[in-house]
């Protein structure tokens, strides 16, 4: 049986603050068409890590490697370079423009006179929304005006129209409500179809279960371990989280712990 190359791998990524060791020693690795979902409490240093990829914060220490070639990522620009977008919680949309200026924002098409090409944007966000989520409508009105939902395929528009192969999508469905959320689902759901590698930071383990195949989970800036989803129970990633065990190692009455 060939050995699969990992889309990206971050291997040994250390990260400090001062004394503090954000992020201590971990290694991930994601493969395409698959969902890692990374988890952890509060300062467990999830936040850090990904941070080393989309080149918000650059690793003291350690390697990156996509398509199984060492890369460096110094700065957001290098990342996108790599085909790795971030959809943060924020989404970072301009609420008072269209979904097209939004696809399009800082990467804006002109025509041969220099003016704005509303026509090719609004064209091209179209068929890239047509793929995503075709029951979108809403390409004349202010992003302020669409729902959660529709808002997230618009910041998910951006980074697969420009040719992402590994999407951050931190906490996607905070704050959305029961259908909205399925609506994301749906379209990480498609993602994975189309071949992309997901990083997943998730506070919300019901998220994590259904749309994860893997599970990293982290604490006090250490790498617990890495999980397959269909192999283990909540409980067992909730005690990886809070006491940083494997499954199998947490005692029925520390499992009854997590229940108090």
């Amino acid at each position: 049986m060939t050995e699969r190359t990992p889309l990206v791998e971050l291997r040994d990524i250390r990260v400090a603050f001062g004394g503090v060791h954000a992020v201590d020693g971990v290694t991930v690795d994601l493969f395409p068409g698959e969902v890692v979902a990374l988890v952890g409490g509060n300062g467990a240093g999830k936040s850090t890590l990904i941070k080393t990829l989309s080149g918000a914060h650059p690793a003291d220490s350690g390697e990156i490697f996509v398509d199984g070639n060492p890369v460096t990522i110094t700065s957001p620009i290098d990342a996108k370079r790599l085909g790795i977008e971030t959809i943060y919680q924020t989404l970072a949309l301009a609420d008072n423009i269209d979904a097209p200026g939004n696809v399009f924002l800082g990467r804006e098409l002109r025509t041969r006179f220099g003016s704005l090409d509303d026509s090719a944007m609004e064209a091209a966000t179209r068929k890239v929304m047509a793929r995503l989520n075709p029951k979108f409508r809403n390409f004349k009105a202010a992003v302020r005006s669409l729902s959660g939902g529709q808002r997230q395929s618009v910041a998910i528009g951006r980074a697969v129209h420009f040719n992402a192969r590994i999407l951050i999508m931190d906490e996607p469905t905070a704050a959305l409500g029961p259908a909205e959320t399925a609506q994301v689902g749906g379209l990480i759901r498609q993602l994975k179809e189309e071949g992309l590698g997901i990083f997943l930071i998730s506070h919300d383990i019901h998220d994590v279960f259904d749309l994860s195949d893997r599970i990293s989970v982290m604490l006090t800036g250490k790498l617990v371990g890495t999980v397959n989803k269909e192999e283990v129970t909540k409980d067992d990633v909730l005690g990886m989280i809070i006491m940083g065990k494997l499954p199998g190692q947490i005692s029925k009455s520390e499992l009854e712990e997590l229940h108090t």
